[in-house]
Formats: structure tokens, C-alpha cells, sequence
């Protein structure tokens, strides 16, 4: 297998996990809590919602042949608190995905070598991909970090909860 191809492999893994954690968040969550800030510098996960899924719209949608930063979308509006209820936020979610995971699909390793333009600079596609995985990594931790805080007791985690990384190695160990 090529660098180029294991690279891909690796990526679309990356952010199919990344996804997950988001996905898993917001199972533990009910509309109310989506809309919940600390303060009034705060994003809600309501906006951090349609943040991430306005960069994937903008950025992916024909990624290859048109600058990331389209001219329609509002990124200062992405940011005004909009009262969606849950199930439309979870489809502004699964839309930015879907735009984003379906382009990221159809790259192949020939492209990894083109450059691609954000806001006029170019970029190797290499580094717009890894540009995203640090930005959608980042949101989706603050996303988690949110529902930690207000589910409290309640949180199920979503990697290996505490007291159990004995347990956990030994069980990768053994092979299960």
C-alpha cells in the first residue's frame, strides 16, 4: 500500500472517530441542553453545531476546483444563537458531514498533491486536510467537554472511564 493511500485510510478513520465522539455526545443530551452556555462569551453547542458544519459546507463543497471560503456562507451568522430544536440541529450536523466525509471519500492519493485555496492562500491538500482534523478536533472536544459539565454524575464517558485503565489494558492485551 502507498504512503499516499495509508494516508487516506488513516485520515478518514481520524475523523469517522472524531464524528463518533460528537454523535455520542449528543445522545446524552436533550434540546435544552444544546442551548446551554455559561456565560454570555460562550458558545452553546447549538452554535458550535452549525460552526462546524458551516466550515464543512464551505470548505469541502467542491474542494478541489474553488477556494474553501465561499461567498455565500455567513460565518459571523453561524455564531447568532438561533433557537433549532435537536433534530434539526443533528441534521445541520449530519449535513456538514455528509459534505465533508463524501469529499474527503473521493479523494485519491493523485490528489494529495494539487494545492487548494482558503480565503486566497493556498494550501497542499494535505494541509487543508490536517488543518480541518486540528479545527473539527478542537470544536468537538469543547462539544464534549460542554455536555460533561451539564450531564455532570450523569456523563457516560466516551473513551476509558476512570479507574479502569488496568482493566482496559489488560482486556487489549488478551486480545478482546
Amino acid at each position: 500500500m502507498s504512503i499516499g493511500t495509508e494516508y487516506l485510510r488513516v485520515v478518514r478513520e481520524r475523523f469517522a472517530s472524531i464524528k463518533g465522539q460528537g454523535d455520542k455526545t449528543f445522545a446524552q443530551l436533550d434540546e435544552d441542553n444544546f442551548h446551554w452556555v455559561l456565560n454570555d462569551e460562550s458558545n452553546s453547542i447549538a452554535i458550535l453545531i452549525q460552526h462546524v458544519s458551516g466550515n464543512m459546507v464551505s470548505r469541502w463543497t467542491d474542494f478541489l476546483t474553488t477556494d474553501g471560503e465561499k461567498p455565500d456562507r455567513n460565518r459571523d451568522g453561524e455564531f447568532e444563537t438561533k433557537r433549532m430544536s435537536k433534530e434539526q440541529l443533528l441534521a445541520c450536523w449530519q449535513r456538514g458531514w455528509g459534505v465533508f466525509l463524501g469529499a474527503l471519500e473521493s479523494l485519491n492519493e493523485q490528489d494529495l498533491e494539487k494545492t487548494v485555496h482558503i480565503r486566497g492562500e493556498a494550501h497542499s491538500v494535505i494541509d487543508a486536510i490536517e488543518r480541518q482534523m486540528a479545527h473539527y478536533a478542537a470544536h468537538i472536544g469543547q462539544i464534549m467537554f460542554i455536555g460533561k459539565q451539564i450531564k455532570g454524575e450523569q456523563w457516560n464517558s466516551l473513551s476509558i472511564p476512570k479507574g479502569e485503565s488496568d482493566a482496559y489494558l489488560q482486556r487489549m492485551l488478551e486480545g478482546k
